[in-house]
């Protein structure tokens, strides 16, 4: 795909879009399962802006910052928005359902807790996401399909 990607005599938006329908899809699959730290964050955020900056043939010692090459691709940020949207997705048909995955996802498991910093749940940063609060109002609200769809699409509309 890079001949594709970074040949100048295709539009940048016709490369956007094939970066979108073959490359993303890749690098997003099972994100629904991902529980998103900062500092994984901030790599798929580099990475975005590493296909950003290689379709515009951009070489890293050019001193162009990160907003000036948004600009020159017509684009925003909007890897971290589609990941988290879903997850959300995700998370509210497998809360809808009440099996063994609702356990899972949730982190309600029974037994001890091992020792050290607890790992972060796919919960906690979905709640913090879609600033719902508390976790147990994020559940309650997946029973509610629409009252959940409004809720993500508030969320992506913020462009958190």
């Amino acid at each position: 795909m890079k001949t594709v990607l970074t040949n100048k005599n295709i539009s940048i938006r016709t490369r956007k879009r094939a970066l979108e329908c073959y490359i993303e899809p890749i690098l997003m699959y099972g994100c629904e399962a991902w529980t998103i730290s900062n500092q994984t964050q901030k790599k798929l955020e580099a990475t975005e802006m590493w296909f950003l900056r290689r379709m515009l043939r951009i070489s890293w010692t050019a001193k162009k910052t990160n907003d000036t090459v948004l600009e020159e691709a017509h684009t925003t940020r909007l890897l971290i928005s589609k990941i988290r949207k879903r997850q959300a997705t995700f998370f509210g048909h497998v809360m809808r359902r009440e099996k063994l995955e609702n356990l899972v996802t949730t982190g309600m498991l029974e037994g001890k807790r091992s020792r050290g910093k607890q790992r972060e749940k796919l919960i906690e940063g979905l709640t913090d996401w879609l600033k719902a609060g508390k976790s147990l109002e994020a559940i309650e609200t997946t029973k509610d399909r629409k009252k959940w769809r409004t809720m993500i699409a508030n969320a992506v509309k913020q462009g958190t």
